[in-house]
């Protein structure tokens, strides 16, 4: 057991479970504004760059395979901190047009037994235009991805509208962006991955993404598209049929679930959706099932129930090319990513692999 889980752990957890994470992020990103202290948590988190566990896709080259989930920094408060902790890639989001607040409080539970949580958040978001203030003339160590959603009072007929304004109000300072269609949090919205919706999302998002490329004499931004873990694995032949058509770059998998079968006991009449251990095997799943049909084509991205650095090596093995964490955090603090890293590594030499791709499928 960690100090984190051992000390920490313990005092955030008498905190009521939103205003902690709000703390604990904020916290964090005052400490990487004080002199050298994105040095200190560099070598607190004892994070080295190795380059067999760079990742490459496309247009994109990640330092190393593990990413921060959407929904943790929701307005990209401590990204330089999150790559200082070891992170190869940051997803900031969800970020909608306007500013919204969300839902009514609460709207986070924890199931500590479980090592769970419940989330109806509801995209809280300051806004694109706050978030780009954020991101403008910074520079990062990896890859920074913009989650993009739709606020609350849009009508799901014009979500495509709000996709296409965060697009255009953060193109230039994103490296990727995924079109989340799997929050259960706000209404309607898991609709829009009904494969004749999402085609019109995805047509009007690409278009917008060549507009831009076009005008700022560049090349297209990656498009990621984040489903939900309830996603039926049926489903995932006619969806990455869609996302090739389409020119998407990846797919992650997934979000979180509203499946009552995975609930903690005292989750039951709870809204929103479960994130943490209880979707592991959901997860590998649908992993397993998109490496399958995508092989190489498609950027596969799990997420969901990785709480050990085993879970993580066992998704990269099952044919993740980055494998993204968040309540996982919550639960192992921020040593987490560096014992990830550090655990990658052992694999690869008692495998004598000389690069992280070669891990899949072994």
């Amino acid at each position: 057991m960690s100090w984190y889980e051992q000390a920490i752990r313990p005092l955030l957890f008498r905190l009521d479970p939103e205003f902690s994470h709000r703390l604990a992020v904020e916290g964090l990103g005052i400490v990487g504004r004080l002199p050298g202290g994105i040095a200190l948590l560099r070598q607190l988190a004892g994070v080295s760059v190795d380059g067999r566990l760079r990742v490459d896709f496309g247009a994109l080259s990640f330092p190393n395979p593990l990413g921060l989930a959407a929904g943790l920094d929701k307005n990209g408060v401590a990204i330089a901190e999150w790559f200082a902790l070891g992170f190869g890639t940051v997803e900031v989001g969800t970020v909608t047009p306007r500013p919204q607040p969300g839902n009514p409080r609460p709207r986070l539970w924890r199931f500590t037994e479980q090592e769970a949580l419940v989330n109806a958040l509801g995209f809280p978001s300051a806004g694109a235009a706050a978030v780009r203030e954020q991101l403008l003339c910074r520079r990062f160590p990896g890859p920074i991805g913009i989650n993009l959603g739709k606020n609350a009072t849009t009508p799901l007929e014009q979500a495509t509208e709000d996709y296409c304004a965060v697009l255009a109000a953060l193109w230039d300072v994103a490296d990727y962006v995924t079109v989340n269609v799997s929050s259960p949090n706000t209404p309607e919205l898991r609709r829009l991955q009904e494969v004749e919706r999402l085609e019109r999302v995805l047509a009007a998002v690409q278009a917008t993404n060549r507009k831009l490329a076009f005008l700022h004499g560049e090349t297209v931004r990656p498009v990621l598209v984040k489903v939900s873990l309830d996603l039926e694995p049926a489903a995932l032949v006619d969806l990455i049929a869609l996302l090739e058509a389409c020119d998407v770059t990846g797919l992650i998998l997934g979000n979180t679930s509203t499946d009552p079968n995975l609930r903690p006991p005292g989750a039951e009449h709870l809204p929103g959706g479960l994130s943490g251990k209880p979707l592991r095997r959901r997860a590998v799943e649908l992993l397993a099932r998109a490496a399958e049909l995508a092989g190489e084509r498609l950027l596969l991205v799990s997420v969901g129930g990785v709480m050990t650095v085993e879970d993580a090596i066992e998704r990269l093995r099952l044919g993740a090319h980055l494998v993204q964490v968040c309540t996982g955090l919550v639960y192992r603090g921020p040593g987490f990513p560096s014992a990830i890293l550090r655990a990658l590594l052992t694999a690869l030499d008692e495998c004598g692999l000389p690069s992280i791709r070669f891990l899949r499928g072994r």
